[in-house]
């Protein structure tokens, strides 16, 4: 919880009681302290005094106060920004299966670990999601439309296989594409009256080079900052990536920061990964973002289950250590 506001504010006015409580509470106990020192005869005291219970003697009156405090709180209606699960959301992966995915710098290759990172994230989404396929090189092809199917995707990235070129542009348009149509169709749920009209959905591409085939990353970008469609990138390999063809050696370096700029023109996160853990993380921490949302709601329930908590804890201490109720 965080950001904590208050639905009936002018209800904490209650918690000036359990301050005036607390400052009683405090004037006793020096009162009771000033009182005993009035006896000149400290051994005649102590011999008819019983002993003191020390700091324990505190502790039943310090729970009660907190306990009161929280049912003030609890009484005001606190809300507060908290993680909730989606219950819908349209998922597209975008994968670069060009000939650049074959570079070893990451172990066994670039594509290889990509695929198997992509089927983890796919299998560790909700149930409810659609699930959309793009894999992209010369041009762009949605694999698999949007579909609650999550074992169709799986099956179709793990026959996925590399070609040339790398239309980072056309992955994009071709995504958007995949997330109006299942928009039109109301999504891929058994009951379409259950889907909300406009599901929340996300982009999450994967690629290892620069955009050399179709349109502009630029004009893709302002496609999906217009469909207000988040691009989440992930720069996968490392600077040192090469790739032999023909008897060739070419390098094929991670070209990070067109991925980055565009997803920060989109709303998106950028990542960037140089091994098959990293990239596992990574999937992980977007499956995460991508599967929670942020949502203002009243907490007053926390605060009450706190107050019996400590209301509860004040009883059992003064049962056990002084066989009375505070």
């Amino acid at each position: 919880m965080s950001d904590l506001t208050f639905l009936e504010p002018w209800r904490l006015l209650t918690l000036l009681a359990v301050v005036a409580l607390v400052v009683g509470y405090v004037w006793q106990q020096r009162r009771r302290t000033a009182y005993a020192v009035r006896f000149t005869d400290l051994d005649l005291l102590a011999s008819v005094a019983p002993k003191t219970p020390g700091w324990r003697r505190h502790v039943p009156a310090g729970l009660l106060v907190l306990a009161l405090a929280a049912m003030s709180t609890a009484f005001a209606k606190p809300v507060a920004a908290v993680e909730v699960d989606r219950e819908r959301a349209t998922v597209v992966v975008a994968l670069d299966v060009s000939a650049s995915m074959q570079a070893t710098d990451v172990d066994p290759d670039r594509f290889t670990a990509a695929k198997a990172a992509a089927v983890t994230f796919v299998e560790g989404l909700p149930e409810t999601f659609d699930v959309a396929l793009v894999s992209f090189a010369q041009q762009a092809t949605v694999r698999v439309p949007a579909t609650e199917d999550h074992a169709a995707v799986v099956a179709a990235i793990e026959r996925l296989q590399m070609q040339g070129g790398t239309a980072i542009g056309e992955a994009v348009s071709a995504s958007l594409s995949a997330i109006a149509a299942n928009a039109a169709d109301g999504g891929d749920s058994a009951d379409p009256a259950a889907a909300p009209e406009a599901a929340p959905a996300r982009i999450v591409l994967l690629s290892d080079g620069a955009n050399t085939q179709g349109r502009s990353v630029q004009e893709a970008t302002q496609e999906a900052v217009e469909a207000d469609v988040p691009v989440t990138t992930i720069a996968y390999g490392t600077a040192d990536g090469e790739v032999t063809v023909q008897g060739r050696t070419i390098a094929v370096p991670v070209d990070a920061p067109s991925l980055e700029r565009l997803a920060e023109s989109t709303g998106g996160q950028a990542y960037s990964a140089e091994s098959g853990e990293e990239l596992s993380a990574v999937y992980s921490d977007i499956g995460d973002q991508v599967g929670t949302t942020t949502e203002r709601r009243e907490v007053t329930a926390a605060f009450t289950g706190l107050a019996l908590a400590a209301a509860l804890g004040a009883g059992v201490a003064s049962l056990v250590w002084f066989a009375r109720l505070p």
